[in-house]
């Protein structure tokens, strides 16, 4: 698929219909009118009506033209040095000869309009294009420009005409003239079966694409069609940038739009149990490669308005000469042509106008632009387009190389295809042998988005391991530079070849050096975001073992009725007093309410009823109950399951993320762990899950910069004695104490002898990063009214 102003292409289609072309009509020269009148176009039936059928009024010749012809077409271009005559031969076969109106056809020596459909009614079974037996009439000299060999079907629910044109002279927008020998061939028509089929497909088909935008009437299937994008609508300069392929079987079709900050792209089947065009065009069509040279183009030597652009540019004559930079005359304007060479033969040439607009040759293959150029280097510098390499040159860099069709709009999602799909970098895979010796591609791309994503494209399919990135430098104090020919233009070809040298190796996904970090090792010595030792708990005792480091894992457990809930809250309370931080709460063990009250008394300091536990101090006042709520509207996000379902842990980081996002929560609280939904595999042990499940929350913490709390109960303790229980004593696995960062056990005191009933140890028993803490135990006292913790005297 090609850009709208490919060159080869005629002014016109051969159904009459506007060319993809866009350029200006030379002049001296005609081209025929879109919308012709009817009269016009049935003229030459006009005499053989009014002579064979008198009766009828001179003003309807339309009775009979429309039994004959239904839509017009081309089969031959005749022109005049006034003007070109649509015109084309027929030889009619049918069995009933005798009929008066086929005598007449036959004896008339008329050149008939052809017919997209022929007839309306199948009076004839074979037709066959010939070449001009002689001149319509007196005065016409006719000469021929396109020949096309047509196939014809008598059932005419669609069309069914597949040209292919048998000299193939190609123009840009104006006419010109070339001889041509066409030999007659018959042309087998489809059945009615086959024909009705296709005809339901391709209506089907064209509706599918009339939904999207596109619009397929008068497209062609098994060819290329240049459309308007309806996303872009062409841009500013309203190019048919849009490249439609209908399969031959009108099932399939693809299309992609060629312009750089476009891009859209898809594909679809008219019916379900049809195949879908998910490979490349060049898998659907093998176009043939033309053989083009500079006389056959019509390429001349540079005029020395052009070479004043690029002296302009930067860019001196012996660069633009020795890489064979030619102009073109096309219509009224002159355009740039940069000739694309293999070992010193053409294969390919790309063109550019005053407008920046680019077009290359149809049917070409695609490779580098300044190929020979890289031939045995170790060294190649890819540039986005010809002016760049150009530059390049001027900074005594030659082994450079342009890529032909630019950059696209963003990085593709999908993993690059094989060489023989990919045909949007196509060139990579045609000058496969001239890379392969390369130990070093530099990615000069532009800087701007879709320079940035050319280079990402080309780093995937060429190795990130051999590819340099460059830094394009500034151009004044608010604007960088981007592009090379900008660099050489605005600072010169020393500043250009300084960037070239600097260059960066290709960043590696997954693979670091530690100066990509150095910013944040500064950050981190200096302190700069106040939390890199870690957040105070609120008790001093505590403190000294264990303080809160966004972004890390902390296990929390305990036998049951220790005060795991009850320690978490209160230090989230601290916390939020202190920091302001915000949390989400995934508390399955809990009722709203219940959880609410522990908090609001905790925060308030006071009971929430004057009963039973709260008899011995005042209850909390109705003021301060709503004060309490709003305090708990702007702190805490709760994560619940609203049906009788279990949730599990990708259900509630998905919510947790979500919450961070939106509300920018710094810690997140699961309680507890046997509350989750666990299923697993079969073939996978519980081990292996815990494992897997502790690293993704580890790796939510860390990409999220928030602190996990998770609460899990030890297992069945047997023969317990009273004593705190080891992280290595929680239900499931191991990795719970391997995993995390911090592991803490909350014990309550439950034997009088040993001392207060109300007091609660808090050992710490590991901590990974020891700037945050170190292992050891502190006491706290509870006080069962508000439910906080308070420090004691003793603590160690």
């Amino acid at each position: 698929m090609y850009s709208n102003r490919q060159t080869g292409r005629s002014g016109s289609d051969p159904d009459g219909s506007e060319s993809s072309d866009s350029q200006p009509v030379r002049k001296g020269y005609w081209r025929e009118p879109q919308n012709q009148g009817k009269e016009l176009l049935f003229k030459p039936f006009y005499p053989l009506y009014l002579a064979y059928f008198p009766r009828c009024q001179a003003s309807q010749p339309w009775k009979l033209i429309t039994e004959l012809c239904a839509e017009p077409i081309i089969l031959s271009y005749y022109f005049t040095e006034k003007k070109p005559k649509m015109l084309a031969h027929l030889h009619l076969h049918h069995p009933h000869r005798s009929s008066p109106l086929h005598r007449l056809i036959l004896s008339s020596e008329i050149l008939l309009m052809g017919s997209r459909h022929l007839l309306k009614s199948p009076p004839f079974s074979t037709l066959t294009p010939t070449a001009p037996l002689g001149p319509p009439c007196a005065g016409l000299q006719p000469q021929l420009l396109h020949a096309y060999v047509g196939s014809f079907s008598t059932y005419p629910l669609t069309s069914t005409l597949k040209f292919r044109p048998l000299l193939a002279v190609r123009t840009a927008g104006y006419s010109s003239v070339s001889q041509a020998v066409v030999r007659t061939r018959p042309v087998m028509t489809e059945g009615p079966e086959e024909k009705t089929q296709f005809s339901v497909t391709l209506s089907v088909m064209i509706k599918k694409l009339e939904e999207l935008g596109i619009d397929g009437h008068g497209c062609r299937t098994g060819q290329y069609n240049h459309l308007f994008c309806p996303v872009c609508k062409g841009g500013d300069s309203f190019e048919k940038s849009l490249s439609l392929f209908i399969s031959a079987d009108a099932n399939s079709a693809m299309w992609v739009c060629f312009r750089a900050k476009c891009g859209w792209k898809g594909n679809m089947v008219a019916f379900a149990n049809g195949k879908t065009l998910n490979g490349s065009l060049n898998q659907m069509v093998k176009a043939k490669r033309r053989e083009i040279t500079e006389a056959l183009l019509g390429l001349e030597p540079l005029c020395d308005e052009i070479i004043g652009y690029f002296a302009g540019r930067m860019i001196s004559r012996e660069t633009i000469t020795r890489n064979a930079v030619m102009q073109r005359t096309y219509g009224d304007q002159v355009v740039i042509a940069f000739t694309y060479r293999r070992n010193g033969v053409m294969v390919s040439c790309k063109y550019r106008d005053i407008h920046k607009k680019f077009w290359q040759e149809q049917d070409t293959e695609k490779i580098f632009y300044g190929l020979d150029d890289i031939k045995d280097a170790t060294d190649i510098i890819i540039v986005e387009g010809e002016m760049d390499k150009l530059s390049m040159e001027e900074a005594g860099l030659r082994n450079c190389v342009s890529v032909p069709d630019g950059a696209p709009p963003s990085v593709s999602n999908r993993q690059a295809p094989p060489p023989e799909q990919d045909t949007k970098y196509q060139y990579l895979w045609n000058c496969k042998e001239y890379i392969e010796k390369a130990s070093r591609i530099i990615l000069a791309t532009d800087g701007d988005r879709p320079g940035q994503a050319l280079a990402e494209e080309l780093a995937r399919r060429l190795g990130r391991e051999r590819c340099w990135r460059i830094k394009w430098p500034k151009k004044n104090e608010a604007e960088y530079c981007k592009d090379a020919n900008e660099v050489l233009v605005c600072l010169g070809p020393a500043v250009l070849k300084e960037v070239i040298d600097n260059a960066e190796l290709y960043p590696i996904r997954g693979l670091f050096g530690f100066k990509d970090y150095f910013q944040e090792i500064d950050a981190y010595y200096h302190r700069v975001l106040g939390d890199e030792l870690g957040l105070t708990t609120g008790w001093r005792c505590l403190d000294e073992l264990y303080n809160v480091v966004p972004g890390e894992l902390t296990i929390v457990t305990g036998v049951p009725n220790s005060g795991k809930s009850e320690w978490i809250d209160a230090l989230l309370c601290n916390l939020n007093e202190s920091f302001g931080w915000k949390f989400a709460l995934c508390s399955m063990e809990n009722k709203v309410r219940e959880h609410a009250r522990k908090l609001l008394e905790k925060h308030i300091r006071k009971p929430f009823f004057d009963v039973r536990y709260g008899e011995s101090l005042e209850r909390m006042t109705l003021e301060e109950l709503e004060q309490g709520k709003e305090w708990l509207s702007n702190t805490f996000y709760l994560i619940r399951c609203e049906d009788d379902s279990l949730p599990n842990i990708s259900w509630v980081l998905e919510l947790a993320k979500a919450a961070v996002l939106r509300h920018g929560v710094r810690g997140l609280v699961i309680d507890p762990y046997n509350e989750l939904d666990h299923q697993r595999p079969s073939s996978m042990t519980e081990t292996e899950y815990v494992s897997q499940m502790l690293t993704v929350v580890k790796r939510f913490a860390q990409h999220h910069c928030c602190h996990v709390w998770f609460v899990a109960h030890p297992r069945q303790l047997h023969n317990w004695l009273g004593e705190p229980p080891h992280l290595y004593d929680i239900s499931g696995s191991a990795h719970f104490i391997n995993k995390c960062d911090n592991g803490v056990v909350v014990h309550r005191n439950r034997d009088p002898d040993a001392g207060p009933l109300d007091r609660v140890q808090i050992c710490v028993r590991k901590v990974r990063n020891k700037v945050a803490g170190k292992i050891g135990d502190a006491f706290l006292y509870y006080n069962r009214i508000t439910g906080e913790f308070m420090e004691t005297e003793k603590s160690s």
